[in-house]
């Protein structure tokens, strides 16, 4: 039987050095060789990437890797430049980006009203589509196809919307308790609509075409899909929860065992199956990818349809990082940019075909 191992890592801001500025260089080679060294130890199939950079932030990590991952592919990047990408072991058969809302989604506010410009038709306050765009892949696995997703949501560090003069003030720091919550609700509102589009692709892949998904008719116990990314929320969040689909059959539970109608159109978030032990025992410490103000969150997952996760078909999943110790993050983002390692740990997983 083939096996397919899967690496989940957020890299974490992956920009090239700017053109002479020899300590930014330095610090980007030492970066570059953490980040290789974790992916050559791994030996990853597939490994779904956040946050690289652009101008070729990408092919540079791929030639640092004595790893064999030939094939590339990116996504749309966001305001700041940075994007989801994969790189494989296998030749990707088909690729396509996942950015627009669905159809029957309508725009969420991003902004406060004061940054809609009043002479054009679009309202700026809005937001339409994922700001950083999924991606999704199909390979062949020794003959079974394979469809991958990716992605990366909103984040929960809140950037405040800013424009001189009328709307001054650090980017990172509310102006007042009004603007904080505010702000804090337009990230989960963004979050919300980037977990209903990835879901609604995924629900595209499991109808078979079908326009009105049928549960009894989901093709996940024969389709192999893996959606990867740093979902910026828990294993409980509601946005984690819409990516799963139908609930009550978790990992770990008795409707796992069991099953129903309901399995052809599950994700199974691999969460429960970390780090355990090789008799199959829950690690002492819960898994985590980040640590936020020194509380650990596990907000990196790895999904996969009933082909590939199910009482007889478990895989195997585990995080690994560049560092003994994940760093602890605040609310501001640049006080990581001297740090050349990432601040998030990876997630693989190994999955039999």
């Amino acid at each position: 039987m083939s096996t397919l191992k899967v690496m989940c890592w957020n890299v974490e801001n992956l920009f090239l050095p700017p053109p002479g500025d020899e300590p930014a260089a330095e610090l980007f080679q030492r970066k570059l060789a953490n980040l290789a060294a974790v992916i050559d130890q791994q030996q990853p199939d597939v490994l779904a990437l956040q946050e690289i950079g652009p101008d070729g932030a990408l092919q540079t990590l791929q030639g640092a890797l004595s790893t064999s991952l030939p094939h590339a592919s990116s996504g749309i990047a966001d305001g700041r430049g940075i994007r989801v990408a994969f790189l494989c072991r296998y030749a990707i058969q088909r690729q396509q980006n996942i950015q627009p809302y669905p159809a029957l989604i309508k725009a969420v506010q991003a902004r406060d009203p004061v940054f809609d410009d009043a002479e054009t038709e679009e309202d700026e306050s809005l937001s339409q589509a994922m700001g950083r765009g999924g991606l999704e892949i199909i390979i062949d696995v020794d003959g079974v196809e394979v469809t991958l997703l990716n992605a990366h949501f909103k984040s929960k560090l809140i950037s405040y919307a800013r424009r001189s003069p009328d709307v001054p003030g650090s980017r990172f720091q509310p102006r007042d308790e009004d603007e904080r919550y505010r702000y804090g609700a337009y990230a989960l509102y963004l979050r919300t609509g980037e977990a209903m589009t990835i879901r609604d692709r995924l629900n595209a892949l499991l109808s078979g075409g079908s326009s009105e998904p049928n549960p009894r008719e989901g093709l996940g116990r024969e389709k192999a899909v893996v959606f990867c990314g740093d979902l910026n929320d828990e294993p409980q969040a509601a946005t984690t929860q819409i990516i799963q689909g139908p609930s009550g059959s978790e990992i770990g539970t008795a409707g796992f065992r069991s099953g129903d109608q309901g399995d052809g159109y599950r994700l199974w978030n691999l969460a429960p199956l970390l780090n355990r032990t090789s008799d199959g025992e829950a690690p002492l410490e819960v898994p985590f990818t980040r640590r936020f103000k020194g509380r650990g969150e596990l907000i990196d997952h790895i999904f996969a349809s009933h082909r590939l996760v199910n009482p007889a078909n478990l895989p195997v999943a585990h995080t690994v990082q560049a560092t003994a110790d994940l760093p602890s993050v605040g609310d501001t983002p640049a006080e990581r940019n001297q740090d050349p390692a990432s601040d998030h740990a990876a997630v693989v997983a190994t999955f039999a075909l």
